[in-house]
């Protein structure tokens, strides 16, 4: 499952492991596809292959992991204020972010950037950057709306 995360974290007595190979089967999750984009090629090999565990310090030094911490609940503090830092982004900003991203994991760059080109000139919002700069202006934090749930208008 971490591999379909947008970040990972973990805390320092915590591990990963591929389960799938120490039950005689392969696996089929989208492990396979999305752990050689992850982390280095032979390293997701021998994760599958073998099935062992990886400890959060290495699973950190292959990049796998955004940060370790010490233990579960500073894991949950640390976690909360990237959660907390995040929420206080504009959603549609935020979106965008992670629409582009994955587009561009997946498609050339001349590619990413006719898409984002094409994004911008139907999604971009100037009132969202208004706030922004307003909240800065008057030192507070900005106050953006949510987004519309899928199939609704105004």
């Amino acid at each position: 499952m971490i591999t379909a995360c947008d970040m990972r974290y973990m805390s320092a007595d915590a591990f990963l492991c591929i389960q799938e190979i120490n039950l005689g089967m392969t696996a089929d999750v989208v492990t396979l596809q999305r752990l050689p984009k992850l982390i280095p090629e032979g390293i997701a090999r021998e994760l599958a292959y073998t099935g062992r565990r990886m400890p959060a310090e290495e699973a950190k030094a292959c990049r796998l992991v955004n940060e370790v911490f010490p233990d579960p609940e500073a894991l949950r503090e640390g976690v909360l204020e990237v959660a907390r830092e995040i929420a206080s982004k504009s959603p549609l900003a935020i979106w965008g972010t992670k629409e582009m991203i994955n587009y561009a994991r997946d498609h050339s760059t001349e590619d990413s950037l006719n898409y984002i080109a094409t994004w911008q000139t139907g999604m971009f919002q100037p009132r969202d950057m208004l706030e922004s700069f307003a909240a800065k202006r008057e030192r507070r934090d900005p106050e953006f709306e949510d987004l519309l749930p899928m199939g609704k208008s105004l």
